[in-house]
């Protein structure tokens, strides 16, 4: 039996009503799916919609957009639904099937298609095991126990996740680096996807750190954006799983590194992102943080940069204007800015025994700032 509903699945699950509209995780949807497949194979209808229940409590309803049973296996799809997240996987399937394991064998997870294998360590699997988190396995295996036992059966269950697309969506995603090769990750701890909580993001970087630390890297960097990271790489000969893709989340990274640190930490990005910071805020969105124009003209006069120069500066829109005007007056109000944002990171940090330093990449990634070596 085969049946696909892609175009009936697109039609959003429940969810509270919000501004911006919430999401499920991959986790969530595999959960959802197993749920159905699993009620299939022991001889129920495919469950369509499926509830599952979330960490939170949460009961929200899927869709179903693929079910297929055979002789000794049923497997259920659903497509993944981020709301207003920008989320790499929004829009994938999500397949999971479900086959009878070998008496006493309890449950094991096998990666299909478009799902990574773990190959390094630091990271919450095994090396050698599928990349579905702790969290997504419990719920998986929170399903089928329930399932199993209302048909008073032993739960010696197979479950294979597949994602079609999985390794071409992965090469958008932080998985290569981290040693996840073969597809995405099986993610989730809540089950939701909250619009612009960046939580998938703040969750990569630790994972990113955690797998430094756990090859023994003693040096990190902490990089804004595609432009610094391949400015900063020229400069600093460090693997690659060195490299952190913090996006706009110093703020969390720090964090994270106070409670788990490395020897040292650098951090880089272009003079605006890094004048934020200089100035204390964590985040560096251009949504939820702005340069202080007034305050980074006062730099300048720090600097010592003349009159006009400073009239400039106050006339000024963006703080690269700021930069190439204290530029041609004979500053270094990048070097000032990098000090800056060192000592904030430092207030951060508190007194975990990590060095800090930032560096300033311009558009043309040239370094144009090293606090360690500025005066």
């Amino acid at each position: 039996m085969y049946k696909s509903r892609m175009e009936e699945s697109k039609k959003t699950p429940e969810k509270p009503a919000t501004a911006l509209r919430r999401g499920w995780t991959t986790g969530a949807c595999a959960t959802a799916a197993a749920k159905s497949a699993v009620a299939a194979l022991l001889g129920e209808e495919f469950a369509d919609p499926v509830e599952i229940t979330l960490p939170g409590g949460q009961k929200p309803k899927f869709a179903l957009a693929h079910e297929r049973k055979g002789k000794d296996f049923a497997e259920a799809g659903i497509i993944k639904d981020a709301g207003d997240d920008p989320d790499v996987t929004h829009g994938a399937m999500i397949m999971v099937r479900i086959s009878p394991g070998k008496n006493g064998s309890g449950i094991s997870f096998t990666a299909g298609n478009g799902v990574g294998t773990i190959t390094k360590p630091g990271l919450p699997i095994d090396v050698g095991e599928a990349a579905i988190n702790p969290v997504p396995r419990q719920m998986i295996a929170g399903v089928i126990k329930e399932t199993c036992a209302r048909h008073g059966k032993r739960a010696d269950m197979v479950v294979t996740v597949s994602v079609p697309d999985g390794e071409k969506i992965s090469e958008k995603t932080w998985n290569p680096r981290l040693g996840i090769l073969g597809g995405i990750s099986i993610l989730g701890t809540s089950g939701i996807v909250i619009p612009y909580s960046c939580s998938a993001w703040i969750h990569s970087i630790q994972k990113g750190i955690d797998v430094a630390r756990a090859m023994g890297i003693t040096h990190v960097v902490g990089v804004v954006g595609r432009n610094s990271e391949t400015g900063v790489k020229k400069y600093l000969d460090l693997p690659e799983q060195a490299f952190i893709d913090m996006g706009d989340f110093a703020g969390g990274m720090l964090k994270y590194l106070r409670k788990n640190p490395v020897p040292r930490t650098s951090i880089a990005g272009g003079f605006a992102k890094m004048c934020k910071l200089a100035n204390g805020a964590m985040d560096l969105h251009s949504a939820r943080s702005r340069v202080d124009m007034e305050w980074l003209a006062g730099l300048l006069k720090e600097a010592g940069a003349d009159e006009k120069t400073l009239e400039l500066a106050l006339g000024a829109n963006t703080a690269h204007e700021i930069l190439q005007a204290g530029t041609k007056a004979g500053t270094n109000l990048a070097a000032l800015i990098a000090k800056r944002a060192e000592n904030r990171a430092r207030a951060i940090l508190k007194d975990t025994r990590t060095s800090v330093n930032i560096i300033i990449v311009d558009r043309d990634q040239r370094i144009i700032a090293d606090s360690s070596k500025a005066k």
